[in-house]
């Protein structure tokens, strides 16, 4: 499969890499609000997961990982993604830099099972990520067969306002574009998942002023469009860029600034793999055994 057909045509892959290297202390709190809505989905799932993935936990929310545990406690979470080496316990905002328990510990995380975890989690990473055919592979290669994906992003319909104001001003876009729920779909069923489910929310956030909005989106991501300028902007353009921040739609309640986020949610099943038929082809007992349930109630027991 060539990947490179695959990437958001707008991104560029070394800004994607450094924002997902970025250290943070704290979750985005848009997305820890979001891993709470997803978290209401997983009554979905009829069988409780023995093991499950949280996939970017210090972005995707720190709170939602606890949540997760207390969710699932009997079940062995395991961490995906750039938090594999890293000790949540030493990311705790709430805990002062003094006590010893804010210290990183060297114990790592367990690894996953070789046979796969029964439900990745993934809020918030697909869409800043600059090959996410690729991701959703690495997803589908971390479940067991019959494991449950779940995972949202950020739609098309994204800061529309911001994207509009941009246009009209001839200005270079102000974020990359965000890929579609149906296309999302399509490469969920090409990584090898089947009963792909996705639905779309569209939230309305205010902000008091155009200062606070900035730094509200600085704290949600960055500008990884191809195209973005190049070189620093001046106190004369922010100045310029708040002052037409302030023509945007406004609170009918008061009169912030109203911005919209589409949200997709999606969840999927990981497929058993297709048995390939050769002129003499070998097939162990229990692989045997699970394709003859499947030809007969067609899932897997």
């Amino acid at each position: 499969m060539n990947t490179q057909t695959q990437r958001p045509p707008t991104i560029d892959p070394k800004a994607a890499a450094r924002w997902l290297r970025r250290d943070r202390k704290v979750s985005p709190w848009l997305h820890e609000e979001i891993a709470r809505r997803m978290q209401e989905r997983l009554g979905w799932i009829r069988q409780q997961p023995q093991s499950w993935l949280d996939w970017e936990t210090r972005l995707g929310g720190l709170a939602s990982h606890k949540a997760l545990q207390n969710c699932y406690p009997k079940a062995k979470g395991h961490l995906g993604g750039h938090d594999v080496a890293k000790d949540l316990e030493a990311l705790d905002p709430r805990r002062a830099w003094w006590q010893p328990t804010s210290w990183p510990l060297s114990k790592k995380p367990s690894p996953q099972p070789e046979q796969g975890v029964d439900l990745v989690w993934a809020n918030m990473v697909l869409h800043m990520n600059a090959d996410p055919q690729d991701l959703i592979e690495q997803w589908q290669k971390a479940l067991a067969v019959d494991g449950m994906l779940m995972f949202s992003c950020l739609g098309p319909d994204t800061l529309r306002e911001i994207r509009d104001l941009y246009a009209r001003l001839a200005w270079p876009a102000p974020a990359h574009e965000f890929t579609d729920m149906h296309d999302w779909g399509d490469m969920l069923v090409q990584a090898g998942f089947t009963d792909p489910v996705l639905d779309v929310e569209r939230i309305e956030l205010t902000f008091p002023t155009a200062e606070r909005l900035l730094l509200e989106l600085r704290g949600l991501g960055r500008n990884l469009h191809l195209q973005r300028f190049g070189g620093l902007r001046g106190r004369a353009w922010h100045d310029r860029l708040c002052k037409e921040l302030l023509a945007l739609p406004r609170s009918e309640v008061d009169g912030s600034i109203r911005l919209t986020f589409e949200v997709i949610y999606g969840h999927a099943i990981k497929a058993a793999p297709r048995i390939q038929m050769q002129p003499q082809t070998t097939l162990s007992l229990e692989a045997m055994r699970q394709a003859l349930r499947r030809d007969r109630s067609g899932q897997a027991d």
